[in-house]
């Protein structure tokens, strides 16, 4: 088997016993990169230099028995929001351009003495802001099945790289289903972890109290490894938790009897896609089909949760943004003699479209006499959207949904209607007001040869059993991966024979 064909965990096990080396590996990887970001665009940008570095670092410590884990030596790509220590870090933002932080985020860091190669940072929506992945500064990246769709957002490059075997995993950030629904979008798999799991210590915020750092994998088994090597207490970072049992590699012993899935019937009204709602329902059967116990229920408050969301997040981000006015750090317009016409020139020129709109937003409802209106009553809906799932989870232990109710959409299509670009991830953003955990894992293929992605959610730090569930769906062969588009699959192939005749010769 070609070293692209492996997952993370089989190329792992392979670098250990030898028969690959990490250099190999992250040699394999970087020929992709170069044949296929033409068409796809998944990267700002590519440490060529580094990641070899990295891996024969990396190969010596493995040869000397210091590392034994089992991602020591693969390769993998982080997102731009995520800091590394003197690497570019611009959250795909004209503002962050040329920024470099001092520090590097914990996830990273874990991943790092786990024996990660890092190839580079991946393109993504402007601060994490979009569902598309075309809100870039550095312009958009195409969908690695038919490069005319987007790979979803905001973590479409790290989902697009993933998908078109660039790397064999990466990270992202969910903070309204930004992991998922790209994953979904991509025929990747993606886990959202409970809120806490993972630091967020270096992570440049967008929405504190409902983003999450998490994988994104070809198959189950690695979005749990690299999970496992990430689920760390920080002090660094206030919102991180202690967790007992981060054992999740053991959770995969696909066996699903007796275990309680509820279909919630509100996430599947006259909105969703016909082939998506087949796919999932296919998907229930199956699993029932293999000792799982499936029934239907109500969660009226899926509607109610996306209006909740947008005034949450947004009102969070005119927070957390507020720090980029061009005093410290990031672009400084010029050209101006005062503080304050220098600053609103740099907030003006420095952020995009749709950041700015979300801004404004989050301004406006924090304003004095508007806040007990819209940002304290979003706070009361977060509070039912919990206390639903609550309940939800006294009889089930998976809630099986969609993830989006279509799929991947042509390139500009949802930038034309804002509102109802937001409306679509009502499916997504409950799990974020709730901070639960949620997988999302290729379950089929639409007519027009596009992944279809389902979502199950689990109740908190319940991770293992999303894994067990996903595990043995996956186990089943119950879904067929489409094809790559044309340009890319004719690029993987030369990458194939040009890394064969560097190991022959």
């Amino acid at each position: 088997m070609d070293i692209l064909d492996l997952t993370a965990v089989e190329l792992g096990r392979q670098i250990r016993s030898g028969q690959v080396s990490a250099v190999e590996a992250a040699r394999a990887a970087l020929l992709q990169i170069e044949a296929a970001e033409p068409s796809c665009h998944a990267f700002i940008q590519v440490d060529r230099e580094g990641a070899l570095t990295q891996a024969e670092e990396v190969q010596r410590r493995i040869e000397d028995g210091t590392l034994t884990g089992p991602l020591a030596g693969v390769p993998m790509a982080v997102k731009d929001n995520l800091c590394i220590k003197k690497q570019q870090t611009t959250c795909a933002s004209k503002m962050l351009a040329d920024f470099r932080p001092s520090y590097t985020a914990t996830a990273v860091e874990c991943l790092v003495q786990a024996g990660a190669v890092i190839l580079g940072k991946t393109n993504m929506d402007e601060f994490a802001m979009g569902s598309t992945t075309e809100t870039s500064a550095f312009g958009p990246t195409g969908n690695p099945w038919n490069p005319d769709c987007v790979p979803g957002g905001s973590s479409g490059g790290s989902c697009a790289a993933a998908a078109a075997n660039m790397c064999f995993y990466a990270l992202g950030t969910d903070t309204g289903g930004s992991i998922r629904q790209p994953s979904a979008f991509c025929g990747v798999t993606g886990i959202k972890p409970t809120y806490g799991t993972v630091s967020r210590y270096g992570l440049i915020a967008y929405g504190s109290s409902l983003e999450q750092i998490g994988p994104i994998a070809r198959d189950v088994r690695d979005c749990a490894a690299v999970l496992e090597a990430m689920a760390v207490r920080d002090v660094k970072d206030s919102t991180s938790v202690w967790r007992k049992e981060c054992d999740f590699t053991k959770a995969l012993s696909e066996d699903v009897r007796g275990l309680r899935i509820g279909i919630p019937r509100e996430y599947f009204d006259g909105e969703l896609d016909p082939e998506i709602r087949d796919a999932i329902l296919y998907a229930a059967r199956a699993l029932a089909g293999n000792g799982a116990v499936v029934e239907e229920c109500s969660f009226p408050l899926v509607d109610k949760a996306v209006l909740a969301y947008y005034v949450i997040a947004c009102a969070q981000a005119s927070s957390n943004l507020a720090r980029f006015d061009g005093v410290k750090y990031g672009y400084r317009a010029g050209d101006e003699e005062t503080l304050h016409r220098m600053i609103k020139k740099s907030r003006t020129e420095g952020f995009g479209c749709e950041v700015k709109r979300r801004i404004m937003l989050g301004t406006f409802v924090l304003r004095s006499g508007y806040y007990d209106e819209y940002y304290l009553k979003a706070l009361q809906v977060k509070t039912l959207v919990a206390q639903a799932f609550a309940r939800a989870f006294e009889r089930f232990d998976i809630l099986l949904t969609p993830v989006a109710p279509i799929t991947a959409p042509k390139m500009g299509e949802s930038l034309k209607n804002p509102i109802q670009m937001y409306a679509q991830d009502k499916y997504a953003v409950p799990v974020n007001l709730a901070g639960l955990p949620a997988l999302a894992l290729p379950c089929g293929t639409s007519r027009k040869g596009m992944p279809i992605g389902m979502q199950m959610i689990g109740n908190y730090f319940q991770e293992k059993t999303l894994f067990r569930a996903g595990r043995c769906f996956e186990r089943m062969r119950a879904y067929k991966k489409p094809g790559l588009c044309e340009a890319i699959r004719k690029a993987e192939s030369s990458t194939k024979t040009a890394a064969s005749g560097k190991r022959k010769g």
